[in-house]
């Protein structure tokens, strides 16, 4: 595949292709014409990457990672450091929920406002 149609399929630009080969999270082979061509299974990869940094994880975390997911398998360091990642997760999915409860909270005030209720004003 090209780099404009996995670009097109994963959701995301061409220069976050191009990022992501910087950082040696994503490879193309090049044609003799100097184009990128990428495998199949490069749109799937590029979600993964993107779940990946979405979650706050580094690029350094993430090159990691990868070979981890292709194996199936992890050293002890890295196991520990991923356990330590899935539990700053956790914390920011809780806090996050607790963000949501406020503004639910907000919005509630807003479409239904007190009679005695001002500071919304």
């Amino acid at each position: 595949m090209r780099i404009g149609e996995v670009a097109d399929k994963a959701g995301v630009s061409v220069r976050a292709l191009r990022y992501y080969e910087e950082q040696d999270l994503l490879q193309a082979r090049r044609s003799p014409g100097g184009q990128r061509h990428y495998p199949d299974t490069a749109v799937s990869r590029v979600r993964l990457i993107q779940q990946l940094y979405a979650a706050g994880l580094s690029s350094r975390v993430v090159r990691q990672v990868l070979p981890c997911v292709d194996s199936g398998e992890a050293s002890s360091a890295l196991l520990e450091q991923l356990v330590a990642e899935r539990v700053r997760i956790d914390q920011r999915i809780t806090d996050l929920l607790a963000v949501r409860d406020r503004l639910d909270d907000v919005i509630a005030i807003t479409r239904n406002p007190d009679s005695d209720c001002c500071h919304m004003r």
